[in-house]
C-alpha cells in the first residue's frame, strides 16, 4: 500500500522535502532550490525575480530527480504555478 505524501503550498516548506528525498541536487536546479527556501507564496519575490519564475526554472532543473516524492512535489509545485495564471 502506497502513503499518499501530503505536500503543502509553503514554498520554503516544500524545498525543506526536496532536500530531504534528493540526495544529489542537480547542479542546475540548487540555486533555484536555494532561492526556494525562502519564499512561502508562489505570489513573492526573491530579490529581483517572481516566485513563479523560480519554481519554473526548478522544475526545468530538476528532470533527474525521480521517484513518488518527486512526482508528488513538482505536481504542486504545477498546481501552484497554475493559481496565477
Amino acid at each position: 500500500m502506497e502513503t499518499i505524501q501530503v505536500i503543502p503550498d509553503d514554498i520554503a516548506m516544500i524545498a525543506y522535502i526536496i532536500r530531504s528525498d534528493w540526495e544529489k541536487v542537480y547542479i542546475g536546479a540548487d540555486p533555484y532550490l536555494e532561492a526556494m527556501e525562502s519564499i512561502n507564496n508562489i505570489t513573492d519575490y526573491y530579490f529581483e525575480d517572481s516566485a513563479a519564475s523560480i519554481v519554473n526554472y526548478f522544475l526545468a532543473n530538476a528532470q533527474t530527480w525521480r521517484g513518488p516524492i518527486a512526482k508528488a512535489v513538482k505536481a504542486k509545485l504545477n498546481a501552484l504555478l497554475k493559481t496565477i495564471q
